[in-house]
């Protein structure tokens, strides 16, 4: 499988997915994405010039560009990233979620199906891979782990959208033999996460001395998952997963907000050290809990672990360190979201 389409490949896991799948040489990646706002092609410019990198500009709900692309690219391999996924955005804006993680996953899985039967492609020879959440499985108590056979019991709209499209993948295979794959990871963090998401908030607030809202009383627990092992986890299951079959990718990180939080000011005070904000902990503010928050999570990632020999190589402290350099690091990259410059280059990107 040489000929890679995937949706949502300027978001921050599918643009950290291609970034590592162009170390391979694949003979084609077609990056499409509608350029939402969490859509930024700064991740990628590493990439842009690459013959062999195509972006296309588009929304997953068009089913008639999804067939002309892959038709016109003989396509062989769909890794479906393209999602609305912040849990607070759900719960303003529902409708958004429904519209993208269901009615695109099913106009894409029609796409794919339309393919392979007109254009006789052997289906031994194509994958559709569908990236999903841990949070299709609900809330843990203090103990326990989410498996493959945990029942689905989804607390947000946007976690009851990402079941849904998970549910809908499963049927195209049941019912039609589409040769589908699925994955549902934990939390992914790392570079060129769009910052409304904890730990780049965090960081980006923390350097400008601003305050670090923490829900609830921050005990929240979540298993964290380095983005470079999410992406070599779904390379694997590409290309040793069964068909039909779900795995669940996660880190073996089981923190608490806080405790992330409080690691991250350490760190912070380490690598800043003429910080004028310094101790970092002291920006902490507890805010109001945001409605149906789900207390804990946690993966047990023993199946694919065992059946196809991946494990994460990166522990929460040595990831984290990664990530907190990374955004050091790249300061542009960071004030060009922040500012919204991002979003003003857009056109003329789209290759013919």
């Amino acid at each position: 499988m040489k000929r890679f389409f995937i949706t949502g490949g300027a978001g921050f896991i599918g643009g950290n997915f291609i970034l590592n799948l162009m170390k391979s040489n694949p003979e084609i990646v077609v990056n499409y994405d509608k350029l939402t706002y969490a859509g930024n092609l700064d991740t990628l410019s590493s990439v842009e010039n690459d013959p062999n990198y195509i972006f296309v500009q588009g929304d997953i709900c068009d089913r008639e560009k999804l067939t002309q692309l892959f038709e016109s690219h003989k396509i062989d391999c769909v890794v479906h990233f393209a999602a609305e996924s912040h849990v607070d955005r759900s719960i303003d804006s529902p409708g958004d979620f429904i519209q993208t993680n269901v009615v695109g996953t099913f106009e894409l899985l029609e796409a794919a199906r339309w393919y392979i039967g007109e254009k006789k492609i052997p289906r031994k020879d194509f994958r559709f891979l569908h990236v999903s959440t841990d949070e299709v499985y609900g809330s843990l108590g203090e103990t326990g782990l989410f498996t493959e056979e945990t029942p689905y019991a989804p607390n947000s709209p946007y976690a009851a959208s990402k079941a849904s499209s998970d549910h809908l993948v499963r049927s195209y295979h049941k019912t039609f033999g589409l040769p589908v794959l699925t994955t549902n990871c934990s939390n992914n963090y790392g570079p060129y996460q769009f910052p409304e998401k904890l730990l780049p908030l965090m960081i980006n607030n923390a350097l400008n001395g601003q305050s670090l809202p923490i829900y609830g009383d921050g005990k929240q627990v979540r298993d964290w998952l380095f983005v470079e092992d999410h992406c070599k986890a779904i390379l694997e299951v590409l290309g040793k997963g069964e068909i039909g079959q779900v795995y669940n990718i996660g880190g073996h990180n089981e923190k608490a907000n806080l405790e992330v939080v409080h690691t991250l000011c350490e760190i912070l005070d380490e690598l800043v050290p003429d910080s004028k904000f310094r101790p970092h902990k002291n920006l902490i503010q507890y805010v109001t809990d945001r409605p149906g928050h789900d207390r804990r999570y946690a993966i047990d990632a023993s199946k694919i672990q065992n059946q196809l020999g991946w494990k994460p190589q990166e522990s929460f402290e040595t990831g984290l360190r990664k990530t907190v350099l990374w955004y050091l690091d790249n300061k542009d990259w960071v004030s060009r979201v922040m500012s919204g410059a991002y979003q003003g280059e857009r056109l003329g990107l789209t290759k013919p």
